[in-house]
């Protein structure tokens, strides 16, 4: 089944044509990203071309996606902003919220009805809007936009910092906070500060125990959390051709990690395969017609330091497994080194639990790789040590592995089968664990490993690896053993199809879980907000800036080390509170380290000189004071794409945030809602701020690229100027004007 198909025939018919002019305006040949974006923007590039991480440019993105958690508050906003349908195709995915527990059949029916009002509101918002809705069990966003909607070439954006996923279909797919999608489903041209280039060469073949998954983990190794931001990661390369598309997606799904702002591979015969399989025949054709500018022209790619920011080489013939953890997913460990690395570091070396899936490595090709590792060590005799836990990434891989037996086989050896959902990647996990007063260490093949994240314990460790790897250490049990390490275990080679062999299950849907074909909007159909929701809020417009000076704020919390969204904004069991902006906020900060006082998710009220939670303060500096102030240090906002965290501090009366340096989505979301986005124009200035300072931000005269000035007024009388530098241009300082962006008159 082909989706939109008048949409994708209508973008085919004119993409050379839009390619060829944006390269005769600048004047030089083109990588592959910017003939995507080039292709989807609002005006051709000026002749100079673009100041790569300055400027700023708008563009129309085909289509919007948005997960059940985060498409709420996005149809919350959509509702304020007055539209009777999406200007572009819209999807909503129910992904988010369904708790992995006892396994798919009981937790698929815990969640129908204890979601029951959160499905029911986006069901009803989908039918009167003409969103595609794929309802609970259906699958796992980025999945489910593989398997139908993403296509060569096209541009998307969707509520979730995985959206990226879609490059390796070769779409440029960006993840947004709501207020972007809003803006896409208006038919407002979307701004995006036109991004650098990262151009990672790919050579070689992956062979034995090396796996897509290892290509990101070794590059996060390389790049950081934060190496990537406001830039595209571009693969290119002869290497690119010998990975399949799923596996490409999950390179390009884990980019998030690093920062970047999407990533995506060049078309080829395995994408066209991947269509094909996938019902999309008509789609492949039409991509191959354009193939030519479904790749970095060939002067690109013969020089590239000349056309990319960055170069970074992988021969993946000697590329090896990776593990990559705690706490964050860019602490790299190659397999032949982790055993040094736990013995230095001293990580909890038992290995409770093995988890494979998330939209990262739920494919066919992943699970088939990882039931050849369990055929094999089975014929040997030999059992799981660590408890497994397997989570399809939607219900056409689900039927197909059942189908060809690679269920039973994780069945067989004791494996729990989750729903095709996101589970404990997301913190949807209630995990039955005896001791948790004890450090314990789980294998994920997830993207993320904050502390707490997938099961709320701070003596977690989480590693991440790829779904073979994380079966071998199933049955080695231990995390310096890896599988291919461990001699007892005998010779692996896992083995898996790209696709499956006799085809994907394609029964016709009798479960309601997809959308109809062809979907129209129905204006006479009822939102549905169940009466004193505790889970679902009508939005109430924020409140215009003056264009005063922000005078004499007071400091909320000066957080230190790692901040990311679920620092910030937790996940958990606070989705259950995404619709709700009121109830949601009280986990503001929740997470975060006090720079004073080393606890976690409280501060000084100085008003009462008590130590409360972080939202308590900020109401209460709110109602007294009129607002208060953030001080972050560096990537403040990494993780995802939930604007909630910037939604909860301006509800809460939060007037700035002040950071070493931002990750992109968080910046964006901050300015969206009308809060003042500065960083330190010396991050040495951070070490200035003292408890209990208030701050005074001489903001009235904003200008795009000027530095404002800080005054940080002491406890003890004295005071110091610190300069700020701010990323506004006019359109954004506009939002602020207005108190956010849904609220700039059109």
């Amino acid at each position: 089944m082909i989706y939109d198909k008048e949409t994708i025939a209508s973008f085919y018919s004119t993409y050379t044509s839009r390619v060829g002019a944006a390269r005769d305006a600048v004047g030089r040949p083109l990588t592959l990203c910017e003939k995507i974006l080039f292709a989807h923007s609002c005006a051709l590039p000026p002749k100079r071309g673009y100041a790569r991480g300055e400027d700023y440019a708008t563009f129309r993105p085909d289509r919007v996606a948005m997960q059940d958690a985060t498409a709420q508050m996005a149809i919350l906003q959509f509702i304020n902003a007055g539209r009777e349908t999406s200007a572009v195709p819209a999807t909503v995915h129910c992904d988010h919220l369904i708790r992995a527990y006892e396994g798919a059949a009981p937790d698929l029916e815990n969640a129908c009805v204890t979601n029951k009002e959160v499905y029911d509101f986006l069901r009803s918002a989908s039918r009167r809007f003409g969103f595609g809705f794929w309802g609970p069990g259906a699958g796992i966003i980025h999945q489910i936009v593989l398997e139908n909607y993403a296509f060569p070439g096209g541009m998307m954006v969707g509520t979730d910092s995985h959206t990226p996923n879609a490059g390796g279909l070769s779409m440029v797919a960006v993840g947004v906070g709501g207020a972007d999608a809003v803006d896409v489903m208006t038919d407002t041209p979307w701004e995006l500060k036109v991004p650098r280039i990262i151009g990672v060469e790919l050579t070689g073949q992956l062979s034995g125990w090396a796996s897509p998954k290892d290509v990101i983990l070794h590059l996060a190794g390389i790049l950081t959390t934060k190496g990537a931001t406001n830039a595209i990661i571009e693969y290119y390369g002869p290497g690119t051709e010998t990975l399949s598309a799923t596996g490409k997606a999950t390179i390009c799904n884990m980019g998030a990690e690093v920062g970047a702002t999407c990533s995506l591979f060049p078309y080829d015969e395995a994408m066209a395969d991947y269509l094909r399989a996938t019902g999309r025949d008509e789609v492949a054709t039409l991509a191959d017609a354009a193939k030519a500018d479904l790749r970095a022209d060939a002067e690109v790619t013969a020089d590239p330091e000349r056309y990319y920011d960055r170069i970074v080489r992988i021969d993946l013939s000697s590329l090896e497994p990776y593990v990559n953890g705690p706490f964050t997913p860019d602490l790299a460990h190659p397999a032949g080194k982790i055993a040094a690395d736990v013995a230095k570091e001293g990580y909890p070396d038992k290995i409770d639990v093995c988890l494979i899936g998330s939209c990262t490595n739920s494919s066919y090709q992943d699970l088939r790789r990882a039931a050849s590792v369990v055929e094999q060590l089975t014929a040997r005799g030999l059992k799981p040590k660590a408890q497994l836990i397997i989570c399809p990434g939607s219900q056409r891989v689900h039927d197909t592995a059942e189908r060809d037996g690679i269920l039973k086989t994780f069945t067989d050896a004791g494996a729990l089968i989750m729903t095709n959902s996101c589970g404990p990647c997301i913190g949807q996990w209630q995990r039955v664990n005896p001791h948790p007063e004890l450090k314990n260490t789980i294998i994920t093949t997830f993207n993320r490993n904050f502390a707490k994240r997938a099961d709320g314990n701070p003596n977690t460790y989480a590693f991440i690896t790829s779904p073979e790897m994380a079966i071998g250490y199933a049955y080695t049990g231990r995390l310096s053993l890896p599988a291919p390490h461990d001699a007892a275990l005998g010779e692996i080679r896992p083995e898996g199809a790209a696709l499956p062999p006799e085809g994907f299950v394609t029964a016709p849907d009798t479960t309601g879980l997809r959308p109809a074909y062809d979907i129209k909007p129905d204006p006479t159909a009822e939102i549905v907000i169940a009466p004193g929701s505790e889970r679902l809020q009508r939005l109430a417009p924020f409140a215009p800036w003056d264009g005063r000076d922000m005078t004499d704020l007071p400091l909320l919390i000066k957080t230190k080390g790692k901040c990311t969204t679920d620092h910030i904004s937790m996940a958990g069991p606070w989705l259950r509170f995404r619709g709700h902006l009121e109830n949601i906020s009280r986990n503001l900060l929740l997470g975060a380290t006090n720079a004073f006082t080393g606890h976690t998710g409280h501060t000084v009220d100085r008003l009462t000189g008590e130590e409360a939670e972080v939202w308590q303060v900020a109401k209460h500096y709110k109602e007294a004071l009129g607002g208060s102030v953030i001080v972050a240090e560096d990537n403040y906002g990494e993780g995802s794409s939930r604007e909630h965290a910037a939604m909860e501090p301006r509800f809460l009366g939060v007037r700035a945030v002040i950071a070493k340096s931002f990750a992109r989505i968080h910046e964006t979301n901050l300015k969206k809602q009308g809060v003042l986005a500065l960083t330190f124009a010396s991050p040495a200035d951070y070490d200035k701020v003292r408890e209990g300072d208030t701050l005074t931000i001489r903001c009235s005269t904003i200008k795009p690229g000027e530095p404002i000035d800080v005054i940080l007024t002491h406890t003890d009388g004295t005071s110091e100027t610190i300069p700020a530098a701010q990323t506004y241009n006019d359109a954004q300082i506009g939002w602020l004007r207005a108190g956010g962006a849904l609220y700039v008159k059109k």
